[in-house]
């Protein structure tokens, strides 16, 4: 594990603490479980990202294709149909990067966008994939959701798309939450490292809760091939980041509510939500911009507080803003199996990447740091353990 990451995730955690205190304008919730309101339910929650090489997933999948997970409606139960809002924008943002030490743009060079029909009587909902290359259309395809079945191991519905001379393949529905966190001791420990409350570890293996355990969401996953990506370039690292924009029924434009990017900082880092609200609300062009000098000023004075140096603070600040994931696809994927010379990751994310070990790395002082929650849990504590990934698209577990 790369100690710069581990530093530029901590940078991360001061920053948005910092944050908070001077963005209460927005009234609107975000990420993974951190609050809902009256104008925004669970279905426009954003929970996680994942892009990687399916290659790196499936050994016998077809080289070339990358796919793209975005979870929402978080805390979803068991064998409990839930749906997609059909006043929602569902988008996945792609930015070319020909060189991977590159400050991320947040440019759209590709705009994946999946807008959803009303449920039907059968609890199926009609979807449209719509593709822009460099801001213009390039064609639109219509798919179908896999509604929860008696059955949930009834093969899913893999909708095949043919856009822009590519074929995608797309699957809406209900999946296992495959995220893993002891939260609520996270939220004791963070107390304490804040000095709000009494300074705590984390609880053993036997112990130790995973809060997403037995939860579902719902799932888009999408299989894109690298070409598609490419145009008519060679480029071959992607910038990628995922928003999801509400409807206003007065004006009937659509507004940004939600945004994710890195995993590990919004579901669990941020005390309040005022920062969640304005951060979800901008693009990633937004993260350098002018107007945002004082929060990175603000950000960079409380890490110098915590013994960094202003050299060290700097490049820190350098290398995790704007936040967005970016994807070498010639390297194997996973997130901390490469970072450029910013010590920014820079190989997407795997669904059982334990990223929250390496944000606790930091937030403890300790690199050795763990929450005692896994993927597959500990044997002897049924408060841990996921489903089994399935072998093919679209590789997350079964729902519960």
């Amino acid at each position: 594990m790369k100690k710069s990451f581990l530093i530029g995730i901590g940078l991360l955690a001061c920053s948005l603490v910092a944050i908070a205190a001077i963005v209460p304008r927005f009234v609107v919730a975000s990420d993974h479980d951190d609050g809902e309101t009256s104008t925004k339910g669970r279905n426009v929650n954003l929970t996680d990202l994942y892009v990687f090489r399916e290659r790196d997933q499936n050994a016998n999948a077809k080289d070339g294709d990358l796919i793209f997970v975005m979870n929402t409606n978080p805390r979803s139960l068991a064998r409990q149909q839930y749906y997609f809002s059909d006043k929602a924008r569902y988008e996945f943002h792609i930015s070319r990067v020909s060189d991977n030490n590159a400050t991320p743009t947040g440019r759209d060079d590709i705009l994946l966008r999946f807008e959803f029909g009303q449920p039907q009587s059968s609890a199926q909902q009609a979807f449209q994939l719509s593709v822009f290359m460099n801001g213009y259309a390039a064609g639109t395809a219509q798919g179908k959701t896999t509604p929860l079945a008696a059955n949930p191991a009834a093969n899913p519905i893999v909708n095949g798309l043919s856009i822009a001379g590519q074929k995608l393949h797309a699957f809406a529905g209900l999946r296992e939450d495959p995220f893993f966190f002891d939260v609520e001791q996270f939220f004791r420990v963070r107390a304490g490292a804040l000095g709000i409350g009494p300074a705590v570890g984390f609880r053993p293996a036997n112990q130790a809760l995973d809060f997403a355990k037995g939860y579902n969401v719902n799932a888009i996953v999408v299989r894109v091939p690298r070409k598609l990506l490419q145009g008519n370039t060679n480029v071959t690292t992607f910038d990628v980041w995922e928003t999801i924009s509400v409807k206003d029924p007065r004006t009937g434009q659509f507004n940004q509510v939600e945004r994710l990017g890195r995993p590990a900082v919004n579901e669990g880092l941020v005390v309040t939500n005022a920062f969640l609200n304005a951060f979800n609300s901008i693009a990633p062009s937004q993260d350098l911009s002018a107007a945002a000098a004082p929060v990175r000023a603000e950000a960079k004075r409380t890490l110098m507080a915590l013994g960094n140096s202003s050299q060290r603070a700097d490049g820190l600040l350098a290398a995790f803003l704007p936040d967005v994931m970016r994807i070498d696809t010639n390297r194997r994927s996973g997130y901390v199996s490469a970072v450029n010379s910013r010590g920014t990751p820079i190989a997407g994310r795997l669904l059982m990447d334990d990223v929250v070990d390496q944000t606790l790395a930091v937030l403890t002082g300790s690199p050795n740091a763990t929450d005692n929650v896994s993927y597959t849990g500990n044997g002897s504590n049924p408060a841990q353990g996921h489903r089994p990934l399935v072998s093919n698209f679209p590789y997350l577990a079964l729902p519960n």
